[in-house]
């Protein structure tokens, strides 16, 4: 089982917008990346305050995280909302965290699935691999090993290792898939290479059941599958 729960780091780009605008935000951004979260607050708490997402996003991650200003999870949860109601996949994503957890607001899974599928049908990545978690354990949503993949797998193909790792998890299984050690090993190889001890543990485990042709197999794949960019990954 996945941790859902990670630390939000600020949000870096922006959409084209008014120049002094662009301009404050950017200041913000400069400051907080130098530990001068007290600037950064003067600076983007107007932009929010005008419903400028992105500001709104990095104010609720300031009171998340208890940057500058004293933390308040409902006050960090009013600005995901604020910038998620405005399309921002960060923010959805966010929301659907806090949701999750029961952080700021009352636990509901399936208000965590509402704002994790927004996200996820923009791309973000993060969002779809807690929404394939969602899939996959029944919650919030009746429980769809296929549909878990369905999500396990986009998020994967985007670089995200707790993705390729829970993928690798579904292959061991044959959880929405046919079962397929070798497949398994692939996205756990993966998963592992790109930060998820889980997904070493579990690549050496399976390497147990399986021949030497059969991981020499893996092998090939996996790094076929990285040298594409998780584009060509059988």
């Amino acid at each position: 089982m996945i941790k859902l729960l990670r630390t939000a780091a600020f949000l870096l780009c922006r959409p084209v917008s008014a120049p002094v605008m662009a301009q404050n935000f950017d200041k913000g951004l400069a400051a907080a990346e130098a530990g001068d979260y007290a600037t950064a607050l003067q600076e983007w708490r107007p932009l929010a305050k005008q419903r400028y997402a992105l500001a709104q996003y990095n104010l609720g991650v300031m009171y998340e995280n208890g940057l500058g200003v004293i933390q308040d999870y409902a006050e960090a949860v009013d600005w995901y909302r604020k910038a998620a109601e405005q399309g921002d996949a960060s923010a959805q994503t966010k929301l659907g965290l806090m949701y999750f957890n029961g952080i700021g607001l009352t636990q509901d899974y399936a208000e965590a699935v509402n704002w994790y599928r927004k996200a996820a049908e923009h791309g973000n990545a993060l969002a779809q691999t807690n929404l394939g978690f969602m899939y996959e354990n029944g919650l919030g949503v009746i429980q769809d090993y296929a549909e878990a993949v369905n999500w396990y797998r986009k998020a994967a193909e985007q670089g995200d290792a707790s993705a390729q790792t829970n993928l690798g998890f579904m292959y061991e299984n044959g959880r929405g898939l046919l079962q397929d050690a070798v497949f398994a090993h692939m996205w756990y190889n993966i998963g592992g290479a790109n930060g998820i001890e889980r997904g070493l543990d579990n690549r050496g485990l399976i390497e147990e059941q399986m021949t030497r042709e059969q991981i020499a197999e893996a092998q090939e794949l996996a790094r076929r599958c990285m040298a594409s960019d998780y584009q060509d990954c059988g």
